[in-house]
């Protein structure tokens, strides 16, 4: 696998068999021209955008656990699960549902108000959807959101995790197509829009986001976010991911990302898809507390929170719980019973 360049070249979106279509439609161009906006002026118009569809002081809190780590065959080159590449991540099972449960009852005890849960397969068998439908039942039966995130899924696997109650299923589209080729090669990018297709056809929201920081060019970026924003329903939940470097993966050695590019990619989200929640991901904790609060300006309202995100770390939730403070936000109390920051 090679990386790839940062050299210009044209972007054309992935063909859909049901394209969005619209004034809501948004070109690469357009995007391109928002990410080329001056960064104060991007940052005011995502502000605006923001404040006319969520209350800006107010934050998602997730929590991502890692039910079934490592061993998975796919080849994606920031990925330490890949059984590809030699990052010390050893295969385990699937967990049992009683420490799922335990493990989020912890997280709503801290403030989590969404509970992901992600496995580390290409495409699950449906013996393990109907394990996964189990762990569904018990993060439901706490009294949380939940999400899965388990790779390609094959027809009637969505809805059997719908009949367990599952709320979102995680299928990131990870960069803009003409991209994808240097990212991974064990699937095709109509792959992930498949599944994303069956997600929606069974009645479950829809996270989708992608990475950034892997050597794509900023019109590659806007080429992620054409992507996402031209679906044909935008994804109720849109993660932004800052590539975290792991050794033993491709991309280990890619040269670090102007924390303003990440931050512009934020408003780009924000502004495209308004009425989605964009996600504050993974690399939080390389980015310091002052690119946070700028992601939170550019209208991030969502975040991972806890000590760690599948394999690789995460802000603790002392500070998490200190910065929101300083800024003067607050958790969103989506479900009964779960405390703003200043109660914890």
């Amino acid at each position: 696998m090679t990386l790839a360049t940062t050299a210009e070249q044209p972007i054309t979106l992935h063909k859909r068999p049901a394209p969005n279509t619209g004034a809501d439609r948004w070109s690469v161009e357009q995007i391109e021209a928002l990410l080329n906006l001056p960064f104060n002026d991007l940052l005011w118009r995502a502000q605006q955008v923001h404040r006319q569809h969520f209350d800006a002081n107010e934050v998602e809190l997730a929590t991502l656990l890692s039910v079934k780590t490592g061993g998975c065959p796919e080849d994606c080159g920031y990925c330490p699960q890949s059984v590809h590449y030699d990052t010390g991540v050893k295969a385990e099972k699937l967990m049992e549902s009683g420490a799922v449960k335990k493990a989020a009852e912890a997280a709503k005890a801290a403030g989590a108000t969404r509970f992901c849960m992600g496995a580390a397969w290409r495409a699950p068998k449906d013996r393990d959807i109907d394990a996964v439908a189990e762990l569904v039942r018990a993060v439901k039966d706490v009294g949380l959101e939940a999400c899965v995130t388990l790779g390609m899924l094959a027809d009637g696997q969505a809805e059997t995790l719908q009949r367990a109650g599952l709320d979102y299923y995680n299928h990131n589209l990870d960069c803009a197509p003409d991209f994808y080729g240097e990212v991974i090669s064990t699937r095709d990018y109509q792959d992930r829009l498949d599944t994303l297709d069956r997600v929606r056809g069974a009645g479950v929201k829809v996270c989708s986001g992608g990475i950034v920081g892997m050597g794509e060019s900023r019109r590659q970026r806007a080429g992620l976010i054409a992507q996402l924003a031209n679906l044909p329903e935008v994804p109720e939940s849109v993660p932004i991911n800052h590539l975290v470097k792991v050794e033993g993966t491709p991309l280990a050695e890619q040269p670090d990302l102007d924390p303003f590019e990440f931050v512009r990619m934020i408003a780009a989200a924000r502004i495209t898809m308004p009425t989605a929640r964009v996600r504050l991901s993974a690399g939080r904790q390389q980015m310091g507390e002052a690119v946070q609060a700028l992601c939170l300006l550019a209208g991030a309202n969502s975040i991972f929170y806890g000590e760690k995100l599948l394999t690789t770390g995460n802000p603790d939730v002392s500070a998490d719980r200190a910065l929101l403070t300083r800024l003067g936000m607050r958790a969103r109390a989506g479900v009964p019973g779960v405390a703003a920051f200043a109660e914890i």
